[in-house]
């Protein structure tokens, strides 16, 4: 198990997650505790993009609860439907926000968020978590970044 990443600080976004999703491909094998993989995915995302925030909320007892995360303190419980992560949650689908003022019904955890995108991760064909991802600046989430953080999910999901 590595203890660094090697990302090129000046590569592009696309070739950032070329590089990164196989390290963390590499980081989370063999290992069975789903907190310390959730923590090790939002670390690695966190040191080569430096977004605002980054984190999990995981699906428990009817709600999103808050799960591994970078970044400053967080919502705790989100309801299924409610802000971004809800939303997803309720539409087993990917949602790229370019502003979350735009957004209605966002859930405002910290108001230095401008931007946001919330992936699912799926458990017998259900969503067993989301991950969330802020920016503090506006549109910073775009196709490259759906693309890449679905394929990435698709390994969180083998995890749980």
């Amino acid at each position: 198990m590595s203890e660094s990443l090697l990302i090129d600080v000046n590569a592009s976004k696309e070739e950032k997650y070329k590089a990164l999703i196989p390290q963390i491909n590499a980081l989370v094998d063999g290992e069975e505790d789903v907190v310390a993989n959730l923590a090790n995915v939002t670390a690695a995302l966190k040191e080569a993009f430096g977004y605002f925030w980054i984190g999990f909320y995981v699906v428990k007892n009817g709600e999103l609860v808050l799960g591994p995360f970078q970044g400053p303190i967080a919502c705790t419980r989100i309801q299924k439907g409610k802000g971004v992560c809800g939303s997803v949650w309720a539409d087993a689908k990917t949602i790229v926000v370019p502003d979350v003022e735009a957004f209605p019904g966002h859930i405002a955890c910290s108001s230095a968020s401008k931007s946001e995108i919330v992936v699912p991760a799926f458990k017998n064909n259900e969503v067993a978590l989301v991950l969330d991802i802020d920016s503090d600046e506006l549109n910073t989430f775009d196709e490259i970044d759906q693309k890449y953080l679905e394929e990435l999910m698709k390994t969180v999901s083998e995890f749980l």
